[in-house]
């Protein structure tokens, strides 16, 4: 399995828990054919830039192992949720063996 690092930006109009909740399904999701091997919550933070006419959002990190085909089903997944305003799959190759 490859180790990948995942950015997810929500919306700041939800709730943190919303947001929480949203979070621990990613996870789920992950979990059903990979594995989660870190999480990180940053919260509420401004964007350096204008998205869709929203100045902040709630980030978080996920670090997980998992094959291409769990990381193109999460991008897909990702990509049409209404909650999130955008994600990010990066492959840690520094953590690989």
């Amino acid at each position: 399995m490859r180790s990948y690092e995942l950015t997810i930006i929500h919306r700041p109009d939800m709730a943190e828990a919303d947001v929480q909740k949203q979070i621990a399904e990613v996870s789920a999701t992950i979990d059903t054919s990979g594995s989660v091997t870190g999480s990180d919550f940053w919260g509420k933070r401004r964007f350096a830039y204008e998205i869709d006419h929203m100045n902040e959002g709630y980030y978080s990190v996920l670090d997980f192992e998992g094959d291409i085909n769990l990381v193109e089903a999460l991008d897909r997944a990702l990509g049409l949720s209404d909650a999130v305003v955008r994600h990010k799959v990066l492959r840690r190759v520094d953590r690989e063996s």
